[in-house]
């Protein structure tokens, strides 16, 4: 490892958490490299998060970009290490946020299905649901697929959603609500209506 990390030690060895902790406070401190190390060692897992809000590759790309920017430059206001994923979660909402704001035409992407293989039908229906869930997830609202993502992705309660988002657990709840209502409806409604090809394009 390139820092050496000297907290209580489990086994012999530090714990994630105190990896974690450790590279924090010294990026805290104006340390760079442990901050090149922090954003590595969490980038992947930004890139999940904001692609799943933003359902662009490149916009969530710009998105993580911006966030890790903004820790870097805010980080000395983060008073307790230990809650630097919240922080910095609601940082990447905002930047998810603020990239969407920005106009930018949703890419197209069109699969081509092979036409010469066996198990072609099987594959076509899958490719076929997930294209119906894709649409129904980019009808949603920004912040109801953000609420859906937290809590069934990254598997937060209520609760430590509504930190995230820094948003009252009410909120939370309502557009938990309501999303999942509409994901359902809107599922429900491609089932009864085969679209169109043009529609499968969008």
């Amino acid at each position: 490892m390139i820092y050496q990390v000297t907290p209580h030690r489990r086994g012999g060895q530090p714990t994630g958490v105190e990896v974690l902790r450790t590279l924090v406070d010294r990026a805290r401190s104006g340390d760079g490299e442990a901050f090149d190390a922090l954003a590595r060692s969490v980038g992947d897992r930004c890139m999940a998060i904001a692609c799943r809000i933003l359902r662009d590759a490149d916009l969530a790309e710009d998105a993580v970009q911006a966030a890790l920017i903004i820790a870097w430059r805010d980080l000395r206001t983060l008073r307790d290490p230990d809650r630097f994923e919240p922080w910095l979660h609601r940082i990447l909402t905002n930047a998810c946020y603020a990239e969407a704001r920005r106009g930018r035409r949703w890419l197209v992407q069109i699969r081509v299905l092979p036409v010469d293989r066996a198990s072609d039908s099987g594959e076509i229906l899958t490719v076929d649901d997930r294209d119906q869930l894709e649409r129904a997830l980019r009808r949603l609202t920004l912040e109801q697929r953000a609420v859906l993502v937290f809590h069934y992705y990254v598997g937060l309660s209520p609760s430590e959603v509504a930190e995230r988002l820094g948003v009252p657990i009410g909120t939370v709840k309502s557009r938990l609500h309501y999303a999942t209502a509409a994901l359902r409806a809107s599922l429900e409604a491609d089932a009864r209506t085969p679209a169109t090809s043009q529609e499968r394009l969008a």
